[in-house]
């Protein structure tokens, strides 16, 4: 059954992220492009200096070219436009496989009793617990927003974040299963619980903001926007097609015949 489980959720999650990876195409690669092209007009602008002699001067030469040479990309724009397919895929079936380990281990146990359910109500989790927890602190940025020698701090600022969302999850869990009020009493206090440890990290945390001044705020939010609606696409994608897969494969076990005791 778990063999089963961690099949369908590695092929389900492939095709929700090529879905996820058609919408960060349409929607975010445009924004890409403008930042790249932003950075590349502010480098032009910057004023190089002047060789102070003619030895000098063939040294420079040299070393500005070597230095616009190495910042140039090593896969042009349009390999990584195509990339993007394959790392939204190769994303769709990471999380995929360990979806169905996760649901596996809840299904009977806690949540909805029906598959359907159960997949919508752990991918909304999912999606609340590791994107939406860490990106409200820590937003994506487009190109030319960042420092890069800050960014293996933020890269762990990120992952503390993440780390906070699904301990938060735990101990809203925790607290609904003590709970031995009704319903609304038990969603309430899962509510406070999660929201505890999330407020705390959310003022604890340092804030991070590079963003350099002059950048288009129109340009930043539409860009944080597509990338906060790519991964919105591909966890309701995901939660829906691997909720409807559980529920027609419950459906056909259900209505076929009980095998005869003779």
């Amino acid at each position: 059954m778990i063999r089963t489980l961690v099949v369908r959720g590695l092929l389900i999650g492939l095709l929700a992220g090529f879905v996820a990876g058609t919408f960060a195409f349409v929607f975010g690669e445009p924004r890409v492009d403008a930042a790249i092209a932003l950075e590349e007009a502010a480098a032009a602008a910057e004023p190089q200096p002047a060789p102070a002699s003619a030895g000098e001067a063939g040294h420079d030469h040299a070393g500005a070219a070597g230095h616009h040479h190495g910042e140039e990309a090593v896969v042009g724009r349009p390999m990584q436009k195509a990339g993007l397919f394959l790392a939204t895929g190769l994303y769709g079936l990471a999380v995929g496989g360990v979806f169905a380990l996760v649901f596996a281990g809840l299904r009977g146990r806690f949540g909805p009793r029906g598959d359907g359910a159960l997949a919508l109500a752990s991918a909304a989790t999912a999606f609340v617990a590791v994107i939406l927890v860490p990106f409200l602190k820590y937003p994506a940025n487009p190109p030319a927003v960042g420092d890069p020698e800050t960014i293996n701090s933020r890269t762990a600022l990120y992952v503390v974040m993440v780390i906070v969302g699904l301990a938060a999850v735990a101990v809203a869990v925790a607290t609904a299963r003590r709970v031995t009020a009704g319903p609304w009493q038990r969603r309430v206090a899962a509510g406070v619980a999660f929201l505890v440890p999330v407020v705390a990290a959310w003022l604890l945390l340092p804030t991070v903001d590079e963003v350099p001044e002059g950048f288009p705020a129109s340009l930043l939010w539409n860009f944080r926007l597509a990338s906060l609606g790519t991964q919105l696409v591909f966890w309701t994608a995901f939660g829906v097609l691997f909720g409807w897969v559980g529920d027609r494969v419950a459906g056909r076990s259900a209505l076929s015949p009980a095998p005869s005791s003779g």
